[in-house]
This record gives structure tokens, sequence and C-alpha cells, in this order.
């Protein structure tokens, strides 16, 4: 049984605002990538999981339990970091993360005490009102990891933290999943999304347009290359070749070559009757992947 299922959800904002037939699941101990723009449905799509808005159609379940009218059940193991953190500010920072373990019936101040290290969130016993816009994010974080949760549900968790602190919650969520914590992390930060995630859906104006697994960007099936060629005039006699080319420069004398990963021996054995300066993998990113569904016009 999944831990997380979205069952052909749909919240509708009018004029194609909202999340529409958006279905998917996340297994016990999984990490899911969830990638869209700001105003592609991250977040809507979060909040009806979390009972938070009540679908138009559709339902949401954590734990095999519907969630709209059970969140006293649902939620009681689910650790939340919202999108935009809007806390009360005349609180200290320790009180409402032990505020919050009480709530959630967890006495044991020593993953708190870890977390407060690990992010430096060296002023938690200040009031909130006094933290930076980091601080606030670390303070966040710590919130939704104290009480030990085993499920994490994050969005855009480390959003405002500099590149080491990105790291080190980066760290923190890796070994949040050696210990079986189920994860549906939404995050504008790729590298992120790549060192952790097991499975990734992207979100486009409210409707799943891909759902993968990361080994398929770690570990594609065909590979890139590009060559250069020290040979005046051998781009042009390249193509004549039984290859797939992704593109060609007469101009610089290079071409990019798809091939797949059982026929690499032949391309280079094809190639070595060839004058080459050189030759390199194009690696295939995230990114470049996220970013075939979405064009510079027209998605905001």
């Amino acid at each position: 049984m999944s831990v997380i299922k979205v069952d052909h959800l749909t919240k509708d904002y009018g004029n194609h605002r909202g999340v529409f037939d958006v279905s998917f699941e996340i297994e016990k101990g999984e990490v899911f990538g969830f990638l869209g723009p700001n105003g592609s449905g991250k977040t809507t799509t979060i909040r009806n999981i979390l009972g938070f808005l009540k679908p138009d159609s559709g339902k949401t379940y954590i734990e095999g339990v519907e969630v709209w009218n059970n969140t006293h059940i649902t939620n009681k193991d689910v650790g939340y970091i919202p999108g935009e953190i809007n806390f009360p500010d005349k609180i200290k920072g320790v009180d409402l993360v032990k505020w919050l373990m009480e709530f959630n019936n967890c006495k044991n101040l020593s993953k708190m005490n870890m977390l407060v290290e690990l992010l430096q969130l060296n002023n938690v016993d200040n009031l909130i009102k006094k933290m930076s816009k980091g601080m606030k994010q670390k303070l966040g974080i710590v919130c939704a990891f104290s009480h030990d949760p085993n499920i994490l549900i994050l969005d855009e968790p480390s959003s405002g933290l500099d590149p080491l602190m990105q790291d080190r919650f980066t760290n923190l969520l890796k070994n949040e999943k050696e210990k079986g914590k189920t994860v549906l992390l939404s995050s504008h930060i790729f590298s992120e999304v790549e060192k952790t995630c097991d499975r990734v859906a992207i979100i486009k104006q409210g409707e799943i347009v891909a759902l993968f697994y990361m080994d398929e960007i770690r570990n594609p099936k065909n590979k890139v290359f590009l060559v250069k060629f020290n040979g005046i005039g051998e781009s042009n006699k390249i193509i004549q070749e039984a290859l797939t080319f992704d593109e060609i420069s007469h101009a610089t004398n290079t071409v990019s070559i798809r091939v797949a990963n059982e026929n690499i021996k032949q391309l280079l054995a094809i190639l070595s009757a060839y004058e080459i300066e050189f030759i390199s993998e194009i690696k295939l990113t995230l990114e470049d992947y996220f970013m075939k569904f979405y064009s510079v016009e027209g998605d905001k």
C-alpha cells in the first residue's frame, strides 16, 4: 500500500488555474520529487494532500485513509514545511518547536538539539520576529523534523538557505531516507532533487506532464557524445555513416552523436577511422529534461 496517494485530484480556481486530474502514489521509504514553476499547481496539490483544501473531485490518501475530514488521523505522523513560512512573531523559536513537539506527543529533545546544531540556528532562543528569513527557514526545518515523523511533506524547504546550509539539508534528507522515511519534496533546486529523489513528477499548468525514475536521468539508455575532428571536412564525411546525429556544425567541425549504450563500442570503431581532436559525453541533467516541458514564453 502506498503511503501517499493522489487519485484524480481536481481543484479548479477558474481560468485554468488549479490542478486537474492529478494522480500519483508515493511508496514507503521513497523520496518523491515534485517539480514545476510558481503557479503550476505544486502547492495546491500539497495543500490537498494535507487536507487544507477540499478537492472539487478526486481524493487524497495518507496511509490508506482519505485525508478530507480525517486530518486528525492522517496528519499525526507528518512533518510539513510550507512554501511560505508565516510563524507567530511574539514567541521564541525554541518554545515554538517544543510546543509542536508536545502537540505531536514527542518529549525527546535530542533530534531538535541535533538539528539546531546542524543548521547553526544560534538564535533559536530569540523571538521569531527578530529572526531573518534564512533563520526562519531553518526554524521551519527544525519544526518539521524534530518530532521524528515517518512522513515528510516539504514545499521548497531549502528556500533562502545559503549553499552550505543547502548541502547540509540535502545530507539530512539522505539520512532520513536511509531510516525509511517517506518524503514528498517540492523544490526549485535541481541538484537537491537529483541527489535525493527516487522518482520525479513534473507538473505544468495543473497537469502532470512527466513521471519518471531519477535513474532514467542518471543512467540513460542512450548517450550523446560531442566529437570534434582535426581533419578538414571530416564533419561532412561522418554524416554518411549510419549514426544518429543530434547536431552538426561544419563551421566548427563538430557533431553530436546519440547512441544506445550497447552500441558504444561500434561507435568507437567507426570513429577510429577519423582524425579526432576530442570526444566528450554530453550528460543529460534533470534541469535539461525539465526544460523540455517549459518554453521561455508563456510559462511564468
